[in-house]
């Protein structure tokens, strides 16, 4: 499955740049699309329109968390391989786009918690979905790489 492809069609359909990334692997998560919407939910705009972080990369983080991330206190070897795999995709991210911040990204300042209308123009305009493909990719690679 191209996730990339997915996740840009999740995107254009309305979800925010963490939900179009999270929801592209709802099934590789085990979760129903509307959970891994919800669950993702907070991180869109840059963490709910503050502009920090990019959703896409909240996203992808997200899903590498759930999928490889490690869950017991005080197992500093996981934790320390798995802070390495989140270092790694996100200078990948960051390789191909200039940086992970939102504001950065899109040239503008943090906003309002109300939503830009999703128009033809807001599509044309933001890079957003070029973003969440990225992040699905780089996911993608992650996956064929430990399926080997």
């Amino acid at each position: 499955m191209d996730h990339g492809v997915l996740s840009k069609e999740m995107f254009c359909k309305g979800y925010n740049c963490a939900q179009a990334v999270v929801a592209a692997f709802h099934e590789e998560l085990g979760m129903t699309e509307s959970e891994a919407a919800r669950l993702s939910s907070s991180f869109g705009g840059g963490m709910g329109r503050m502009r920090e972080t990019c959703g896409a990369v909240s996203g992808m983080l997200l899903v590498a968390g759930l999928l490889w991330g490690y869950g017991t206190p005080g197992d500093e070897t996981a934790k320390a391989a798995h802070y390495r795999l989140v270092q790694e995709m996100a200078a990948k991210f960051r390789e191909r786009t200039g940086s992970l911040i939102c504001r950065e990204l899109l040239g503008n300042p943090p906003s309002d918690p109300n939503p830009t209308p999703r128009t033809a123009d807001f599509y044309k305009a933001r890079p957003c979905a070029g973003f969440v493909a990225l992040a699905a990719e780089i996911l993608d690679g992650e996956i064929a790489e430990r399926c080997t």
